[in-house]
């Protein structure tokens, strides 16, 4: 029994869980499935890639993920992933060091979140330093992970995210519209005034948590959850708005919406009419 197992039955036990037994065919395997259900908030079918060039903790994390069953795929090198990634996938579990290149994974995050805007991406590395932690999130990844890390823990992080990324999918579905602004949140677009708008991931989320908020001033700490990010200070918030400004007055000189609300945060102010 490996540890990742032998430390999930002890969750269970002290959960007073009691799976269900086999030999009741389709009773156990639909009670196991609404595990996972609630466990992840319902990504249920999700698949996983774990890019990683070590071979043994890609087995590893492979199998600990498929054992809680998720569809896993695993790469070792950056080309494979550019070639078998016709797809999004669910989730992406992302090394920083990649063969010969120490900084593959935060060129490859950057190549993912431009493929697959919204794309929940992990960085699973042994690089510890805050200035990395702090340039990967800020790529847009949801989460930095440090090795070494059990496979217990690992597989609970994995889960967490795509319950998040599942409950923010569900949120989403419907164009948000206001005056000449219009941002579609499931194909990452956004509009001003019948022109396209070039925004970055996390300037989109920024956005799009405006226009839900709908007038509500948002604080700097409910701004910085919407970025999906765990480190992001204040003067960050501060330039991903002046970043927003900027785009958007490049096509409107007289655009004023956003506006700061001093020491609070900021709110989107619809245009009258």
């Amino acid at each position: 029994m490996t540890e990742s197992v032998r430390s999930y039955s002890s969750w269970v036990n002290r959960t007073r869980y009691r799976m269900p037994n086999p030999k009741r065919g389709m009773v156990a395997v639909r009670a196991r499935e609404q595990l996972s259900f609630e466990w992840t908030g319902g990504a249920v079918n999700a698949q996983i890639v774990v890019i990683e060039d070590d071979v043994d903790q890609l087995a590893n994390y492979t199998y600990a993920l498929s054992k809680k069953g998720f569809g896993v795929s695993g790469y070792e090198r950056v080309d494979e992933v550019h070639h078998a990634l016709a797809s999004q996938p669910s989730l992406v579990l992302l090394d920083i060091h990649l063969g010969q290149d120490p900084d593959a994974g935060f060129t490859l995050c950057r190549w993912l979140l431009d493929r697959f805007p919204g794309l929940p991406v992990i960085f699973l590395t042994s690089r510890t330093d805050e200035i990395d932690q702090i340039f990967g999130l800020r790529l847009g990844a949801w989460d930095y992970l440090t090795k070494p890390i059990s496979t217990a823990l690992l597989v609970e992080k994995v889960a967490a995210v795509l319950k998040r990324a599942n409950q923010r999918r569900i949120g989403q579905g419907a164009l948000l519209q206001d005056g000449p602004l219009v941002v579609d949140p499931d194909r990452a677009l956004v509009s001003y005034a019948g022109q396209p708008v070039n925004l970055t991931v996390t300037e989109l989320s920024i956005l799009e948590a405006f226009l839900r908020a709908e007038g509500a001033v948002l604080s700097f700490d409910q701004l910085a959850e919407r970025t999906r990010q765990t480190v992001v200070t204040n003067n960050t918030l501060s330039t991903h708005i002046k970043h927003i400004r900027r785009k958007l007055k490049a096509i409107d000189p007289a655009f004023d919406a956003l506006v700061n609300v001093y020491g609070t945060g900021y709110r989107w102010e619809s245009p009258p009419g």
